[in-house]
């Protein structure tokens, strides 16, 4: 390859996609690789995974175990009942997921899934989250990364984990027949009612974090009633606590505002199809398109993009009616995102499915029996699993992966893995292989100084050219 088309290949592999151990694997046509790439993400590995019908008729056969936890067995404790129900699923989706990366064939393919992953955060930080998260993941964001947007927010939006995550299936309509119901009961028995009203936790967070953003609403493009609004539409959106995945949508009627609602000025009627077209309508919003423009170029060329590429993509989007597939093949078309040097950071999570990459371990890494939960090396570099610990997701900013401690604990993790597989690695040959060009002359020098091949590999994976992207 020529020096340039070996720059693009090393960027392509590493910026773009997860690490590769060499770089002839991209071949001449970095480019041309990335967009082969393309699509809906690869079908996640593991066995025993659930999907979202059996990840529901898991939770709700917590139930059965919190009769047990009344009166656990000796030596046990009620929470240790709780979580067990759980950590098999947990630990299998995490599994899961970082074998799938390590794996896979289609890297860039599979960034873009954790891209709209993290933009679509459900986190086991909340409690109704749990035994849901992998599923949300495997049937709402991996079949539709390059589809439209639409229909990826549709998606995402209702699932069972969005609506426990955000709380929508305590969401009632004031008008609705359940708020009804429930008000003429709790009066006949002098008790506060079970169902008041209307809870906005994921009307605000679609609109803030998943569309229009926290921008559009400084700059007046939607306000509080707007919000109000919103919630009233997703009213009756819900799974309860021992619902099953039910045929089509889970909409319970009986749980919905009636009448119109008014929302960016446009005004929608009731029932389920009233999200449809709210939904549409945001997604086609010019500031969504800035949102996601802005969040794929942060996340792929630099916490602060240019201006011009951002807009580039927004362009792109509204052009192709909220096309995802055209807005990527812009981005790869645009020279600013193929500047060298890398100005990103790589998450835990991203250091760790690098080095299994960069070491030709791919998911056996994260497969061996003695290795109880793959998530736990990841979760003390800072980053817990599945477990974002907001609804706003991970940062996508390098400074908030660089503090001391942070970084302390990269270099320990590093040196523990160069000690157990550092010996029979050439980490001199492998930094030529892997990082070609992007290799710089005093991360060579210090590789050929090392005292030994342990010694060699850790500083490989502490190298600047390899920890950034």
């Amino acid at each position: 390859m020529t020096s340039s088309a070996s720059l693009q290949a090393a960027i392509a592999a590493h910026r773009f996609g997860l690490g590769e151990p060499d770089l002839s694997v991209v071949g001449s046509d970095a480019r041309g690789w990335l967009a082969a790439q393309i699509g809906a993400a690869d079908p996640a590995r593991g066995d025993g995974l659930l999907d979202t019908r059996r990840a529901l008729e898991h939770v709700a056969a917590e139930r059965e175990k919190r009769e047990l936890a009344r009166n656990p067995p000796p030596g046990t404790t009620a929470l240790q009942i709780l979580a067990g129900h759980y950590r098999a699923v947990n630990i299998a989706d995490a599994r899961s997921r970082l074998a799938t990366a390590a794996a896979t064939r289609r890297p860039f393919a599979e960034r873009l899934h954790w891209f709209w992953a993290n933009h679509f955060t459900v986190s086991l930080v909340k409690g109704s989250t749990r035994g849901l998260t992998g599923a949300f993941e495997r049937d709402a964001i991996r079949p539709h990364i390059a589809g439209r947007f639409e229909t990826l927010l549709f998606a995402a939006t209702t699932h069972p984990a969005m609506l426990r995550y955000l709380d929508n299936t305590q969401s009632a309509g004031p008008h609705s027949r359940v708020v009804a119901f429930e008000s003429r009961r709790a009066a006949r028995r002098q008790e506060p009612a079970r169902v008041t009203g209307i809870n906005e936790n994921l009307a605000r967070e679609v609109l803030e974090l998943h569309t229009l953003g926290a921008e559009a609403a400084r700059a007046g493009v939607y306000s509080q009633a707007d919000v109000t609004a919103f919630a009233a539409v997703l009213s009756g959106w819900r799974v309860g606590q021992d619902a099953g995945w039910k045929d089509g949508e889970p909409f319970e009627p009986n749980w919905h505002e009636p009448g119109t609602k008014t929302l960016l000025g446009r005004t929608y009627g009731e029932g389920p199809q009233a999200l449809h077209a709210v939904l549409r309508d945001l997604a086609s919003h010019p500031a969504t398109a800035h949102l996601l423009a802005s969040k794929l170029a942060r996340h792929f060329v630099a916490d602060e993009p240019p201006p011009s590429l951002v807009g580039r993509l927004a362009s792109v989007y509204l052009q192709s009616g909220g096309e995802l597939a055209p807005v990527y093949r812009a981005l790869l078309a645009s020279d600013a995102a193929w500047q060298a040097p890398a100005a990103k950071l790589k998450t835990p999570e991203e250091f760790v499915v690098s080095t299994a990459r960069l070491l030709g371990a791919g998911e056996r890494m994260f497969e061996r029996a003695d290795v109880v939960n793959p998530a736990a090396a990841i979760g003390a570099l800072g980053q817990r699993m599945l477990a974002a610990p907001s609804p706003a997701g991970w940062s996508d900013r390098a400074d908030d992966w660089l503090g001391p401690d942070a970084v302390w604990k990269r270099v320990e993790w590093a040196t523990r893995m160069a000690a157990r597989a550092g010996r029979t690695i050439d980490a001199r040959r492998l930094a030529e292989q892997s990082l070609g060009p992007l290799l710089g002359a005093e991360t060579a020098r210090q590789l050929e100084r090392a005292a030994d091949a342990p010694q060699a590999l850790a500083l490989l994976l502490l190298a600047p050219e390899f920890q950034r992207r």
